[in-house]
């Protein structure tokens, strides 16, 4: 924990020595501060396992419970960024395990899968814990999502999705791709968001 803290601190002071260098006025110093103390949820930017986010906003004037909105927004926005970044993943897998459909119907298929679910995590999503820098009067959320069965739900969706594409649908039940459909969900959910970026 503490090297991984240690690490945070570094890459933080490196990408802040830039602007410090601009007469922003923030130091490298301040920013390590910042997160002195803080859990590993901060740092890692979620908790391990299932669907999670870090939301964060400043405590100002309008008070605690407008920051922890705020935070909270933050939060949910990365967690459907996540979302569709697994889904649109999962779909292309899919389709080229199974050598089914061309890139318009993937690409429709996972957005039009992306923005359902995300609406339904989003809805489901709440926050499992906080933790607030004294230091630079910031509140940290971790958010979950924390639909049930969100797996199940993919799968649903992904297969309602097909099926409006009839052609795409009947190449799909002729193979029985079904069950590599559930290997990709599984495969992909289960991959840690922040390996997600290089999947």
């Amino acid at each position: 924990m503490k090297k991984t803290f240690l690490i945070v601190l570094v890459v933080m002071a490196f990408a802040v020595a830039g602007c410090t260098s601009k007469g922003s006025g923030v130091s490298a110093a301040k920013i390590s501060k910042c997160y002195e103390g803080a859990p590993a949820w901060v740092l890692n930017g979620g908790a391990e396992g299932g669907l999670s986010a870090v939301g964060s906003a400043q405590i100002g004037n309008a008070g605690l419970s407008f920051a922890r909105n705020e935070a909270m927004a933050n939060g949910r926005d990365e967690i459907a960024r996540i979302l569709e970044l697994k889904v649109s993943n999962m779909v292309k897998n899919f389709t080229q395990t199974t050598g089914v459909g061309d890139s318009q119907t993937v690409d429709k298929v996972s957005s039009s899968v992306s923005r359902q679910l995300a609406n339904q995590t989003i809805t489901g999503s709440k926050s499992k814990e906080q933790w607030i820098s004294s230091e630079c009067n910031e509140l940290f959320v971790l958010v979950v999502a924390d639909a049930p069965g969100i797996k199940e739900d993919i799968k649903n969706q992904i297969t309602s999705s097909y099926r409006n594409e009839q052609a795409v649908w009947q190449q799909i039940q002729a193979k029985d791709a079904l069950k590599e459909m559930d290997k990709e969900i599984d495969k992909v959910m289960n991959t840690p968001n922040n390996q997600l970026d290089g999947y």
